[in-house]
Order: structure tokens, then C-alpha cells, then sequence
């Protein structure tokens, strides 16, 4: 009887344990299929910016690669672990953090899963990328240098304004580059820039906007995520022609079809789905870093109705200068200030 009894305690030990350690592989067993899980930083879903294009690309890999997908939006930062944590233990087969304040919980939370995949967007963890993380970043400053260009060829005033979000190393590329690109164009131009230290907070955006504005800043670009939408509701109310505003990450312009001057684009929608599909293909090397630019086709401009043949034509010759490695576009605003362009 004893021994009856010590056997089926072990064979309930054995059960549990083997249900514990299922969780890290479930979505690669058990004919659950290949599934990709999403955490939004704190700007959420439709955020008209980064998180929105990231889940753009991943409702791609539902459609064409029959990917179960999953989103989590995180309400604040402290969200982000148990957020990764909840897809880890889902065994999510890749599971995505996007931007650059995920840097501390993808490495947390990958070295505790190792069997599943994680992407993080906008860092490379400071090179030291875990073996089953994918960093996924862009060259923003090449395509802020595009947009700088159309805004310093078209300022009636010879004032622009640049928005930041949060200061980071990242915003700064944004920043200079966009500098850089205007003052290739146009050396007597004045660059404003000002930053909200947040990427929701759409009044102070607003708020930061009607200051540049009412200052004759007639064209503002911004990398700012949600608190952009503050700039496109000051712009809107302002004369049309006279103003403009600059979107980022997606082409922005529904946001005031008629103030948009243009949008530099990020397709991070485009660099999400390539590295489903390498995953999903068996071709995708852990523990690397993806950097795509104007030359992998990473960043672009819309070519917008407001802007005229002449300025399309010249930005696009600095795109090929960029592309061909004659030009180096600066990633600081100190680089900037001292920048030529060749």
C-alpha cells in the first residue's frame, strides 16, 4: 500500500512538472501552429505612429503566413514584463516589444524563456543581444534628413520647429537629422526644437505647437508618437497654406489632409513581418541586430500633393547621395550643427 501510495505521488509530481515546462513550447507543439504575440509600449494600438505600423506588419503574417496573432497594450511601464511574461508562457513562437523602452524587459524576460523568440523595436540592447532576441532598428536620421530637406525648401519664414517625445538617444537621430537636411537646403534657417519628455501627453504637444506657431514657425516636424496628435489639432485650426506640420513613423496625413506637408516614414511594419517569415521559414539567426535605412528600403518621405516637382527632385538626389555613402547624415544634434552637405 505504501509503496501505491509513494507512486502515485510521484506520478503527480511528474504530471505537474511536465505541464510547467509545456508552457514555454506551446505555441511550437501540440499542433498549435506558429503565433506571434505584440506588447505596445504605453502609447497603445492606434497610436497613428510606431505601435500601429508594428501591428500593421504583424496582421500581415495572419493573412499570408497564417500566423495566430495576439496584442497586449501596456497601460504603463511597469506593464511590460508580466505583458512579455504572459506570451512567454503561451510559447508565443516570437514575441514583439515595441520601442526602445522595452531594452530592460526583453533581456529580463527572453533569459527566463529561451525556448521562444522575442523582437524588440528601436534598440539594439546595447549590442549585447540574447541568442533568442532579434533587435529590429532604423537609420530615422536618413529619412528626418529627407523631410528636413522638403522643409527647409519650402518655409516661407525661414523658421521650423522640430517635437521630440521623450529625450533618448533614439529622438535625437530623429532631431538630427532633420536639422542636418534643412540646413543642406537652406543655411539661413532657423531650427526650433522643443520636447514634451513623454509620448501620449497630446495637450502639451498642442501646447508646445501654438508656442512654435505663434513664434512664425511655419513647418514643425515631430517624433513624438501620441503626443504628435497635439500638433495635427493645433495645425488644423491654423491658415491653410501658411502652416504645416510633418508626420513620422506612417504617413500621417489624415490626421489634417490639408496642413500635412509630408511624413517621414518608418516601415516598421515592413521589418516585423520579414522577420516573421524568417522565423517562421527556419532562417532567422537569434541574437543579431537589423538595421534598416533609405538603402534597404527601411525609410522614405511621402510624396505629397503640397510639395512641388522642383522640391521632390532635389530630395531625391540627396536620397541617392545617402544611399551611394556620399553623404553621411548625422545621428546628434552636435554632429548637425556643423554639418555640409557635399
Amino acid at each position: 500500500m505504501v509503496r501505491k501510495a509513494w507512486a502515485a505521488v510521484l506520478a503527480g509530481v511528474l504530471a505537474v512538472s511536465l505541464v510547467g515546462c509545456s508552457g514555454q513550447n506551446a505555441g511550437q507543439a501540440g499542433g498549435k501552429g506558429f503565433s506571434v504575440g505584440m506588447v505596445t509600449d504605453t502609447g497603445g494600438l492606434n497610436d497613428e505612429s510606431f505601435n500601429q505600423s508594428a501591428w500593421s506588419g504583424i496582421e500581415r503574417s495572419k493573412k499570408e503566413l497564417s500566423t495566430d496573432i495576439k496584442a497586449l497594450e501596456s497601460k504603463r511601464d511597469e506593464d511590460y514584463v508580466p505583458n512579455l511574461t504572459k506570451f512567454a508562457r503561451e510559447g508565443r513562437n516570437i514575441t514583439w516589444g515595441i520601442g526602445f523602452k522595452f531594452n530592460k524587459a526583453i533581456p529580463e524576460v527572453a533569459n527566463q524563456f529561451q525556448n521562444v523568440h522575442f523582437g524588440i523595436v528601436d534598440d539594439n540592447l546595447g549590442g549585447n543581444i540574447p541568442k533568442n532576441v532579434t533587435a529590429v532598428t532604423f537609420k530615422e536620421e536618413e529619412g528626418s534628413f529627407l523631410v528636413g530637406a522638403i522643409a527647409g525648401l519650402t518655409t516661407k519664414t525661414n523658421k521650423v520647429g522640430f517635437i521630440g517625445g521623450m529625450t533618448s538617444p533614439l529622438i535625437k537621430k530623429f532631431e538630427a537629422g532633420f536639422i542636418a537636411g534643412v540646413k543642406a537646403v537652406n543655411p539661413n534657417a532657423e531650427v526650433q526644437v522643443a520636447y514634451a519628455e513623454s509620448f501620449t501627453d497630446a495637450t502639451k504637444g498642442r501646447s508646445l505647437a501654438q508656442s512654435m506657431y505663434n513664434g512664425n514657425v511655419d513647418i514643425i516636424y515631430h517624433a513624438s508618437g501620441g503626443v504628435g496628435k497635439g500638433l495635427f489639432d493645433e495645425v488644423k485650426v491654423r491658415e491653410q497654406g501658411k502652416f504645416w506640420a510633418i508626420g513620422v513613423d506612417m504617413d500621417q496625413s489624415k490626421l489634417a489632409p490639408e496642413h500635412t506637408l509630408t511624413s517621414m516614414i518608418k516601415k516598421v511594419d515592413v521589418a516585423v513581418f520579414d522577420v516573421i517569415k524568417e522565423l517562421k521559414e527556419g532562417k532567422l539567426k537569434g541574437g543579431e541586430q537589423k538595421e534598416f535605412g533609405l538603402k534597404e528600403g527601411g525609410v522614405s518621405f511621402v510624396k505629397s500633393k503640397h510639395i512641388s516637382d522642383d522640391v521632390v527632385k532635389k530630395v531625391e538626389e540627396f536620397q541617392q547621395k545617402i544611399i551611394k555613402g556620399e553623404i553621411k547624415v548625422p545621428t546628434t544634434p552636435e554632429e548637425a550643427k556643423n554639418f555640409k552637405a557635399n
